[in-house]
């Protein structure tokens, strides 16, 4: 295996959205910056439990719906 092809892996600070910094190791910038999350846990629906509604953008929601009206969707 040749030498020094491998990312540095080293420890930064994750800010989550609600304020929450975390350390964690990564491959992200170097030993001791910081990264802020748009999107963690805490607010996305896969783990939260699904509370926001699709958007519908361009009509594709509607047109599907339409579409397969009669399947019991």
């Amino acid at each position: 295996m040749r030498k020094d092809i491998h990312p540095d892996y080293h420890v930064i600070d994750v800010k989550l959205t609600d304020g929450t910094v975390v350390q964690m190791r990564s491959t992200y910038g170097a030993e001791g910056d910081s990264l802020s999350l748009d999107v963690d846990p805490s607010v996305h629906p896969a783990w939260t439990g699904g509370g926001t509604r699709l958007m519908d953008t361009g009509g594709r929601v509607s047109k599907f719906k339409n579409k397969y009206a009669g399947l019991g969707f």
